[in-house]
């Protein structure tokens, strides 16, 4: 099974939805990667858009590659927004975050008419929970959040990247936590953002209206 190329077909289909003349939100990751460089050909050969991108990585990528980039402030509406996934289940509830971007990333989604999700065929599961939950904490509350996280039974644990603590694109760390016994996710969500210093949570519920799944050497589109 050739996951990356399952990733790229999604990507490929996923960019069909791109017209002239929109704004597109550029997602961050793997999987996204291969959006934002189909994209890159296809502005080379004409297509014009402005990309809003959701990380320094994937604006940095756009940069090389020729696509013109506004902000979010500067911008009325984003017409569509592509990004992957850490995890869908049937009810297209996703977990996203693995990559550190999971705050810019929920805002664009928000921001967006439409959003389509693009991901290998490993990434769908029963129910959420096999990926761990990233959630995004100021770095002064961490220490306390991880212990209130503690004792919710979700046994948190600090990103770290290169024996550093991992820091996000907007200078806060990341948490991940194990949801695997939670049964309900919109209930958690809310528990979570109670807690004063959680920024964000990684569960993006009922925002995704397209999911393209790369399947062998072909893909499936679910619509909402």
């Amino acid at each position: 099974m050739n996951l990356d190329n399952e990733k790229r077909l999604a990507a490929i289909e996923a960019v069909k939805y791109v017209k002239s003349g929109m704004t597109v939100g550029l997602g961050t990751g793997s999987t996204a990667a291969h959006m934002v460089k189909e994209l890159g050909r296809l502005v080379k050969n004409g297509l014009e858009i402005v990309g809003v991108p959701s990380s320094e990585n994937t604006k940095k990528l756009a940069m090389e590659l020729g696509i013109p980039l506004t902000t979010l402030e500067k911008t009325s509406a984003i017409d569509l927004y592509i990004d992957g996934a850490d995890e869908f289940d049937p009810y297209m509830q996703l977990i996203k975050g693995g990559g550190g971007a999971l705050l810019r990333e929920k805002i664009l989604t928000y921001n967006s008419d439409l959003v389509i999700i693009i991901a290998d065929s490993q990434k769908e599961v029963k129910r959420l929970g096999d990926f761990k939950l990233p959630v995004e904490t100021i770095p002064f509350a961490t220490k306390k959040i991880e212990q209130s996280l503690q004792k919710m039974g979700l046994q948190p644990k600090l990103r770290v990247k290169d024996s550093e603590n991992f820091v996000t694109d907007e200078g806060n760390f990341i948490l991940d936590l194990n949801i695997e016994h939670i049964s309900n996710i919109q209930l958690l969500e809310t528990k979570l953002k109670q807690i004063p210093g959680v920024v964000e949570t990684g569960l993006f519920l009922d925002m995704a209206d397209i999911i393209i799944i790369g399947q062998g050497e072909t893909t499936i589109t679910l619509k909402k």
